[in-house]
């Protein structure tokens, strides 16, 4: 093995040319490198001097390279299998793969099953990934029978991360791996082929077990309707047996904390067809926890400085002409609508119309910052492919604020919108939290608007507040807004899921398109800076998120039902009725069950709605003056004073406890 010498805490310096594969051959967790920031295989060779870093297959890197080698391995079973399989897109996602597939009838679950056994002895024979380069010509005469390769090899430097696209071609070479059986031997044989940038795995061999086809459905070709549709098998692979066994049952435990299928059971709230996809229909119950959430970030705002306004659901599309959001949000808003020869549209933003507000009278920058928050639903035409419950929908409910500042209270109001987002989150039951700073992509600068002092003036700003607040603090280039970086609090809930919550946005671009202006102290007109943010981002979202962290079990203050009172006969209904008046008149949710079902069965009904307390009463109760406690998990508490249950009841409400 050729001498290196320690350049980083990771990273090694090469002494005299070699290639990684030698480089790292006591190290059998390497699975590719880093190269000037750049993944290459541990076959590419290198040169004396040259600083590289091993990625092993545990780390993010790793994992999308083990990855999109298992999609290569898939691509060739299913063409075992079907060689007249056209082979679409393979890319590497969020805790696995799929591979895009032209074939003539879909594919079933045997057929998966299948799959899963021919994955099984690739990754067995332990194939070696073997990298060429190639001429575009070359490419277009190996690829002859494969029109959507053909495609790919046109595009070179234009593709894309949205599509997947960009794992088959890049802005330079193009490259073809090989499935080698025998690599090294006098029988070596190229056994399968596909064109693709790249890296992979050294050998099949080290996908090993944890790998496993999921489902399929089915996608149209790079993600356009305009284009075919083709058959999508989605797989999981991780470094491990007992990695995948661990995922399998973090899904399983999503499944049973599903927000739709807890929706349905708790009688919160359904979807119609008669109504349209993503349009929720909030029922009884589920309006409690909405009415909950919408009464405390009302309150909440109110404490923290906000002015409450409103604003119409429909408004002439030239207010978003005005705003800019218009071409740039065109395609997610609903179509125009010609009422008395002008053209109106549905809401999809509240801003346009605060920005009304403020420029409806002279300010003064006494009067800054100007903060108006309201209940701002609006309506964004998602595909319906994407639609999902209440955390993807068409119709929406924000808790939309915006701040007017001058350009030096801004930190400051970053600062402010912050910590008031997070103590929301915290007592929602939400604390485990970090942030992500979304910047704008220089490359594509028809994306965005705004000079470049402007965005470096905004980015600096919720940077430097970001930090500030000690939480981790992730970069996502080109995930700005057209008009301004943002700031998004990322959640991790119960199991361990993050998800986006609300946002702050820095915003130059609306107050000069509208011509937002203050009286400065010299008596100067002046432009304020504008500041998005959204606390839940949207109720339905927010709601949606809550059932799945609770797995619909609320804590008291937000639970439907607070209190359900089960009489263990018929002659004790009375008692237990004096009881749920004094819960009552104290603000609590409380009922009696006096159906006819049999008190076992009343019992099982109030452990299905996940009550928070169940208060049982027999003969011994009332004669004591009592109540019996049974909580979420089982267990009973017998001959609390009915006194002391009230209290005990109001205090775990006041304090938003989990019981």
């Amino acid at each position: 093995m050729p001498p290196i010498s320690d350049d980083t805490q990771d990273a090694v310096t090469v002494q005299t040319p070699t290639t990684g594969t030698e480089l790292f051959a006591g190290r059998k967790d390497v699975v590719v490198m880093r190269v000037d920031g750049e993944l290459l295989d541990l076959s590419r060779d290198l040169a004396e001097g040259t600083v590289v870093e091993p990625v092993t297959i545990g780390s993010p890197d790793g994992l999308a390279v083990l990855r999109h080698s298992a999609a290569h391995v898939l691509a060739q079973a299913v063409q075992q299998v079907n060689p007249d399989a056209k082979l679409g897109i393979g890319p590497p996602v969020t805790d696995g793969f799929y591979y895009d597939f032209d074939v003539e009838t879909p594919f079933t679950p045997e057929d998966l099953k299948a799959l899963d056994k021919a994955m099984a002895r690739i990754i067995k024979e332990g194939q070696t990934f073997r990298r060429r380069v190639v001429t575009e010509e070359e490419a277009r005469a190996e690829l002859a029978a494969e029109p959507y390769k053909l495609e790919l090899i046109g595009l070179k430097g234009g593709s894309s991360d949205e599509d997947g696209s960009s794992v088959e071609v890049g802005g330079g070479e193009l490259t073809i791996y090989d499935n080698v059986r025998g690599a090294g031997r006098e029988s070596e044989t190229v056994v399968w082929k596909d064109l693709c940038r790249g890296p992979h795995l050294p050998s099949t061999r080290l996908i090993g077990n944890g790998v496993q086809l999921m489902r399929n459905a089915a996608a149209y070709w790079r993600g356009s309707e305009k284009n075919p549709m083709l058959q999508r098998v989605y797989g999981t692979a991780w470094p491990s047996k007992d990695e995948l066994k661990a995922y399998l049952e973090r899904l399983a435990e999503a499944e049973r904390r599903d927000h739709r299928k807890l929706g349905a059971e708790l009688d919160l709230f359904s979807f119609h067809d008669e109504v349209g996809s993503g349009l929720p229909l909030f029922h009884p119950k589920g309006g409690v926890i909405k009415r909950e959430m919408e009464d405390y970030v009302r309150r909440r705002h109110i404490e923290e400085g906000f002015e409450y306004v409103g604003t119409p659901h429909v408004t002439k599309d030239g207010l978003f002409h005005t705003s800019g959001h218009l071409p740039y949000y065109a395609d997610t808003m609903f179509p125009e609508m010609d009422l008395e020869g002008s053209k109106y549209r549905l809401k999809a933003m509240n801003c346009p119309m605060h920005n009304l507000i403020f420029s409806s009278r002279g300010r003064s920058y006494r009067e800054l910052p100007l903060r108006l928050f309201e209940f701002g639903t609006v309506y964004r035409y998602e595909k319906s492919g994407v639609v999902q419950g209440l955390t993807r929908v068409r119709g929406l409910t924000q808790d939309d604020s915006h701040s007017y500042v001058t350009p030096e209270q801004a930190p400051g109001e970053v600062k402010h919108l912050l910590s008031f987002m997070m103590s929301v989150l915290t007592d929602f039951g939400l604390t485990d939290f970090y942030l992500e700073l979304s910047t704008r992509d220089d490359s594509k600068p028809d994306k965005f608007v705004g000079s470049d002092e402007d965005w470096a003036t905004a980015t600096k700003v919720l940077e430097e507040v970001g930090r500030e607040t000690g939480l981790e603090l992730v970069p996502d280039p080109g995930g700005a807004a057209f008009y301004g970086p943002k700031i998004s609090v990322q959640t991790k809930d119960a199991i361990g899921r993050t998800w986006q919550m609300g946002t702050v946005q820095y915003d130059f671009n609306q107050p000069a398109r509208f011509g937002l202006e203050y009286t400065g102290p010299d008596g100067t007109k002046q432009q304020p800076v504008m500041i998005h943010s959204a606390k839940f981002g949207s109720i339905e979202r927010f709601m949606g998120v809550l059932i799945e962290h609770y797995a619909g079990a609320f804590p008291a203050w937000l639970a439907p039902v607070q209190v359900l009172a089960v009489p263990v006969a018929e002659a004790f209904d009375d008692y237990l009725k004096d009881v749920v008046a004094q819960l009552k008149a104290r603000g609590i949710r409380a009922q009696v069950d006096l159906s006819d079902d049999r008190f076992g069965k009343k019992i099982r009904n109030a452990s299905k709605e996940k009550v928070p307390f169940v208060l049982i009463a027999g003969g011994e109760d009332v004669e004591a003056g009592a109540v019996s406690f049974r909580f979420r998990d089982g267990t009973q508490e017998n001959g609390v004073p009915v006194a002391e249950a009230v209290e005990r009841i109001v205090a775990a409400v006041r304090d938003r406890a989990q019981v």
